[in-house]
């Protein structure tokens, strides 16, 4: 695991000593419960003997000593909240990450609300091989509210990039590295994970550094890193060099395109999908991203695309979306329902196909199927808004389904 995250990593090493004595004022500030227990006659004489111990072991370095007096002081008081937080970042630190998980899952089962402590349980999650539930964790985390550490928060977004890499969600991931890249990182591990987002890589390591594939990956991960911080100039010259070299590389132009359409070169972005169909000619990844593009511009050339894409991967539902959009937008709408209706059954809650399939229906005087179909439509963006949840991204799901 740690041939793309070693540096990430290294950084969190260094950070959790004083993370943790920030994560202890914050608790201290509302979840300090010991005094207050205790009423006028403080803490008992041994349990605030251990606590002052274990804070002077770990101010001081004393790893060991810090740990062992924690474990006695939380044996006396286990509902103690600032002392598993301690304990859980120096067992972090000490590479003990099950024992660390265990500390800020307790952390967590007194203060539910404490973001940081839930972004540390992903990240031991992330080292122990448990990839659902890191993510899980440090998504929930960012909702909550992550210690003010920029950091903390470079190393945990990070570290959510390359999960949702290894899952296939690309889209997603690019986002999450996008940031990392609009706030000034630019490491050889953020470029290697970047270039296999970008080329559609779920491998855990990148390729062996004496490769050309390396070479490849590290210029097309600078690039889209570039692309992220809005540097589109040299994100270009750097796609271009690396191009220039590696020319027929799997998905370089794919990449490429991608890079020009947040650019906003729709011209240029058309004919990189286009050259990447060249290169492989039953790429259905370029085909969808051309027929997703020429939607508003110029739906009749990407209703060619689409049905390509269907025809050649007639299981993936984007396409059939795509193609029902298509028709729709040139008038086909009785083959646009099919197709729509398709798209509807793998995205149950996907509020955006039925309101496309309530205007088919309406074109082809289908009354009562118009009516329900936007009934499901406001009975969908009702429950989103009263769940504060945005509907799903579609081409996420493209991401995780679609072959190259």
């Amino acid at each position: 695991m740690r041939d793309t995250v070693s540096a990430f990593t290294e950084l969190t090493m260094t950070l959790v000593i004083a993370i943790g004595l920030a994560g202890v004022g914050a608790l201290a500030s509302g979840q300090s419960h010991v005094t207050k227990r205790r009423g006028a006659g403080g803490a008992s004489p041994d349990l605030a003997s251990l606590q002052k111990k274990a804070d002077e072991a770990r101010d001081s370095g004393r790893l060991d000593d810090a740990a062992k007096f924690y474990h006695r002081a939380l044996a006396i008081d286990p509902k103690w909240a600032e002392g598993w937080w301690s304990l859980g970042t120096l067992q972090y630190d000490s590479d003990r990450y099950a024992e660390a998980e265990l500390a800020f899952e307790k952390v967590l089962a007194i203060d539910p609300k404490h973001g940081t402590a839930r972004a540390m349980l992903g990240l031991c999650e992330f080292e122990l091989g448990q990839p659902g539930r890191a993510l899980k964790d440090i998504q929930e985390s960012e909702k909550m509210g992550v210690l003010e550490d920029q950091q903390l928060r470079d190393v945990v977004m990070f570290h959510e990039g390359v999960l949702l890499q290894r899952a296939g969600r690309f889209e997603a991931a690019k986002g999450a590295l996008s940031s990392l890249c609009l706030g000034g990182s630019r490491t050889v591990e953020l470029a290697a994970t970047f270039g296999m987002v970008a080329l559609r890589m779920r491998d855990a390591a990148p390729p062996e550094a004496s490769s050309e594939a390396a070479q490849v990956v590290q210029h097309v991960g600078r690039a889209a890193c570039l692309s992220g911080a809005k540097e589109y100039d040299a994100a270009k010259r750097e796609f271009e060099s690396v191009m220039g070299s590696a020319p027929h590389y799997p998905l370089l132009h794919y990449a490429y395109g991608r890079m020009l359409q947040d650019a906003r070169d729709h011209d240029g972005a058309i004919k990189e999908f286009e050259a990447e169909i060249a290169e492989q000619p039953k790429g259905v990844l370029p085909r969808l991203r051309i027929a997703a593009a020429e939607y508003k511009w110029n739906p009749e050339a990407g209703l060619k695309f689409a049905e390509e894409a269907v025809k050649l991967q007639p299981e993936l539902p984007l396409g059939h979306y795509l193609l029902g959009l298509l028709l729709l937008e040139t008038g086909e709408y009785r083959r646009a329902i099919p197709e729509l209706e398709a798209a509807g059954k793998a995205f149950p809650q996907e509020a955006k196909i039925d309101i496309s399939l309530a205007n088919a229906y309406s074109q082809v005087g289908r009354v009562q199927d118009a009516a329900r179909a936007r009934a499901e439509f406001a009975r969908k963006k009702q429950a989103e808004q009263a769940a504060g949840v945005e509907s799903i991204e579609i081409t996420d799901a493209m991401d995780a389904r679609s072959k190259q």
